[in-house]
């Protein structure tokens, strides 16, 4: 790579610029429009098949517009704002909620415009390119200024002024192509890796699930002769095992009352809810090994295992696992049947002791259910440490997408004798 001589920006998060390039502002530069107000546009007004494409944050993906999810509206509505009615390469910035998401707009079905939250933005100067201003905005250098400019309140905005004065560097055009280029190819190979990687975790949750299924309902030994268990969820099951119902395993009982006051962050004995650890209290009504079936909300039916003393509430189902039987085992059977499907109320989703009780179980014997929890537990702790390290690497991966194009953006990276090597 070549070397620039360089020269302070004046700006903290861009540092040192290459000395030929300039800064220029939004306001100087760039055309930005958004739909003031909702012009008393209705809800019911969107349509599923209408005229005209109307665009929202949610419709962007991976820096381009997905056509597909968004709503339309009719051809006088289209027509009412022609400030935002949409071209080829325009460029669309979050401004409400999640501000800063960023869409080109390529390959416009048909007519299109603007929702509420979105800005359009189009060069008008001649100082830039679309394609370089889309990396300057995808670059760190756009989110520190968003951050910096952030108000205290919970509800944020991008407001047109604000946006006006972002200031940003500008090479010549012919490097702004350079660097369109050098940066589509780059992130386009790491992008490859991701995608890989990703689809590897994929796959490894998908041996997780296979084999705790397949250990909790057909054993370890696969040449075991099966016979038909008559439970429509579970098929055959090994020739040994018998059929229960949970009620003859473990006795289930929800836990006790605790308000929200008497949780704290830290404290003497953990508390469980539905979903897990809740915080901590000073009293506890557990102690020894157990089952946690979360009772309500929309992850009832959820599995925790807690161990010692603790605090079960009565967000939580407890498993007081009768002689003979195995928590581990049991705990693995109960995530299989997704108890969640069990559940009652559309509007509070809740769990009916009295219904899971009542579930038929394949049950092998002590023994065998103790060599089942222990592969299972062997096998989750090997795929989960492979799935650790992989998440690292995309995390590694992604942090270097996000340094390269702010380097490069900012000409901190050199890359005139790089890009004829792709081009």
């Amino acid at each position: 790579m070549g070397m620039y001589n360089y020269k302070e920006s004046g700006i903290e998060w861009i540092g040192e610029v290459p000395q030929h390039w300039i800064l220029k502002k939004v306001k100087h530069t760039t055309y930005v429009k958004g739909r003031i107000g909702w012009q008393g546009l209705r809800s019911e007004e969107f349509l599923e098949v209408g005229d005209s494409y109307v665009v929202t944050g949610t419709d962007f993906n991976d820096g381009q517009i997905n056509w597909t999810t968004c709503y339309q509206i009719t051809k006088a509505r289209y027509d009412e704002d022609p400030y935002i009615q949409l071209k080829e390469n325009d460029l669309l910035i979050t401004k409400d909620g999640t501000i800063g998401k960023i869409a080109l707009v390529k390959n416009i079905p048909s007519i299109a415009t603007l929702n509420s939250g979105v800005f359009v933005t189009r060069p008008i100067s001649g100082d830039y390119i679309t394609s370089f201003f889309y990396w300057v905005l995808q670059s760190d250098i756009f989110t520190s200024f968003i951050n910096h400019n952030k108000s205290g309140s919970t509800i944020l905005h991008l407001y047109q002024n604000v946006f006006n004065e972002f200031k940003f560097p500008c090479p010549s055009i012919p490097e702004q192509h350079s660097i369109s280029q050098y940066l589509n190819h780059k992130t386009e190979l790491i992008d490859k890796l991701i995608g890989g990687k990703e689809k590897l975790l994929q796959l490894l949750n998908e041996e997780r699930i296979t084999t705790i299924t397949q250990s909790v309902t057909k054993g370890l030994n696969s040449t075991t002769k099966m016979i038909n268990s008559w439970v429509e969820w579970l098929g055959e099951i090994p020739e040994h095992w018998t059929v229960k119902k949970i009620k003859y395993v473990a006795n289930l009982k929800s836990g006790d009352t605790i308000t929200s006051e008497f949780i704290t962050e830290e404290g003497a004995y953990p508390v469980y809810g539905g979903n897990g650890l809740r915080g901590y209290y000073e009293r506890y009504n557990m102690d020894g090994d157990y089952i946690l079936i979360g009772r309500q909300g929309a992850l009832c039916g959820n599995i925790n295992y807690a161990s010692n003393k603790f605090w079960a509430s009565e967000h939580a189902i407890v498993c007081y696992l009768n002689k003979e039987y195995d928590w581990i085992w049991l705990g693995n059977l109960l995530t299989v049947m997704n108890l969640n499907q069990y559940s009652q109320s559309a509007a509070q989703p809740g769990l009916a002791v009295e219904k899971i009780k009542n579930l038929s179980i394949p049950v092998p014997n002590y023994d065998e259910q103790r060599r089942i929890g222990e592969f299972i537990t062997q096998e989750c702790y090997r795929i989960d440490r492979l799935m650790q390290k992989i998440k690292k690497e995309v995390e590694h991966l992604k942090e270097y997408k996000t340094a390269l194009i702010s380097e490069v953006v900012t000409g901190k990276v050199d890359i005139r004798d790089e890009v004829n090597v792709f081009s």
